[in-house]
């Protein structure tokens, strides 16, 4: 490994970090924000909605934009501007404000997920092994660590303004330093680049994009609506409640880090396929128990199954053609259309029967996933790049 690919490497494993960071700063204190602008639960959706709106309608025009600039340009771009709108989040002095601040942070996280993912694709491909999981562990330690800082501000007193003004402060240089670790994105195929032509995905990007959504419903599901079920249906105190979140973090943290070992030996197509009846096994087991003592436990399983099912989406999608870009953007598009959807689908549900019958339906993913997996091709995506681009390295490994 040269010292550039090293350094291209931690970079993206960084940006992966600052971006959990920022956003789970902003999770971890809503109830602070409910509490500074006097918002309902009604009205902190709505600002959620707002924020995964934004990020919808970038990754949904990132196909093309991915084309022209690539990953490195707009992770340049799409990173200090996250710090930026972080701050203007903190600052909101009024709901209609927020929406709007939420708004922007979403466009400009966007932007950032989908670049840092196809960074991640990059750098994979000049090392020629599976890296993925570990970048995505990167976003993992980002949260937790946003989690732990929420905690400490919250006994040190700081205000939801002022903890997130620090924290954007704090990121804004970080980001611009991470800009100078970033690797040139491969050339664009000919057919896109030239006269705005944008070239057919292989189906297999859209079925990867189906997976990725299911995925992403089943953390959107922990993520929102986990510590609600813990305290209002199993009857847990609101201290243990909050634990189910985090729990489920270091789940994922250890399945990431451990994914790009495990892809290796077993591959791609079967690792999706097992981590789908993992995720439904231990996601039934969570919502059909009658304890908080069993439940909370039982997250860092949920955690650990569902940990590696996004990240081998995007890597999978990143080989399905010569340039990664394009590819990650139409399924991470796809894919977090189900943090967008989850929430409000869960949420519906739990109004027509309960919100444990509701959180049924993450199990009823698990199973989606796969049966999504047994229509990958078994040697991996390479199949369905354009001639003369076959995918280094990392096909070898599904």
């Amino acid at each position: 490994m040269t010292r550039d690919l090293k350094t291209a490497r931690n970079g993206a494993i960084l940006t992966f970090v600052l971006g959990g960071l920022m956003c789970g700063s902003i999770t971890v204190r809503l109830p602070a924000l409910s509490d500074k602008l006097g918002l309902s639960e009604a009205s902190i959706s709505a600002s959620l909605l707002a924020w995964s709106l934004g990020a919808l309608v970038t990754m949904q025009s990132m196909r093309g934009v991915m084309t022209r600039f690539g990953s490195r340009s707009i992770l340049r771009v799409a990173a200090p501007l996250c710090a930026v709108t972080l701050a203007l989040l903190a600052f909101a002095p009024s709901f209609p404000l927020l929406l709007v601040a939420s708004v922007l942070f979403g466009l400009a996280f966007g932007a950032l997920d989908i670049a840092m993912n196809a960074q991640g694709a990059a750098v994979e491909r000049a090392h020629g092994l599976p890296l993925m999981n570990g970048m995505h562990a990167g976003w993992c330690v980002g949260a937790i660590s946003a989690g732990l800082l929420g905690t400490a501000a919250i006994a040190a007193g700081l205000s939801f303004t002022a903890h997130l003004a620090l924290i954007a402060l704090a990121s804004l240089p970080a980001a611009v330093m991470l800009s100078r670790t970033y690797l040139p994105d491969p050339a664009p195929e000919p057919e896109a680049a030239g006269n705005g032509t944008r070239r057919r995905m292989p189906p297999v990007v859209y079925l990867l994009g189906v997976i990725a959504f299911c995925a992403f419903m089943v953390e959107g599901a922990v993520a929102d609506w986990n510590g609600l079920y813990l305290r209002n249906e199993l009857g847990a105190p609101e201290a243990v409640a909050a634990l189910g979140y985090p729990i489920f973090e270091v789940g994922m943290l250890i399945g990431r880090l451990a994914g790009d070992r495990v892809r290796n030996r077993f591959g791609a197509r079967r690792m999706i396929i097992g981590s789908g009846l993992a995720t439904t096994a231990t996601f039934a087991v969570a919502v059909m128990s009658s304890s908080a003592a069993v439940a909370v436990p039982v997250m860092l399983l949920v955690g650990l199954s569902v940990a590696t099912i996004s990240p081998v989406a995007f890597s999978l999608a990143g080989d399905a053609t010569a340039n990664p870009g394009p590819a990650i953007a139409q399924t991470g598009a796809l894919g977090y259309a189900g943090l967008l959807l989850g929430p409000v689908i869960i949420g519906l549900l739990s109004d027509l029967a309960s919100l444990r019958v509701a959180l049924g339906v993450a199990a009823l993913l698990g199973v989606l996933i796969t049966v999504a997996g047994r229509f990958l091709p078994r040697s991996g995506t390479a199949s369905a790049a354009p001639a003369g681009a076959p995918a280094p390295g990392v096909t070898a490994a599904v």
